[in-house]
């Protein structure tokens, strides 16, 4: 499965936890708040000027170490 910019942030780290700080280095610490289950990442991106694009690229090669 990968990671789109649709999905939430809450998705994200249910797929693998380990993602976590890769989204805290971005400046995402918001895992655990209600806005991670409503928040699309791409919103999420848009507020901590970040580019989703590269963000989901990311996160995408993050996981797909992981699942190694």
């Amino acid at each position: 499965m990968k990671i789109t910019k649709d999905m939430n942030i809450g998705q994200v780290v249910a797929m693998n936890r380990e993602l976590i700080p890769t989204l805290a280095a971005c400046g995402m610490h918001c895992f655990g708040c209600p806005m991670a289950q409503m928040e699309t990442l791409e919103a999420a991106c848009m507020g901590h000027g970040i580019d989703p694009d590269k963000l989901v690229a990311k996160l995408n090669e993050e996981l797909e170490k992981l699942a190694k």
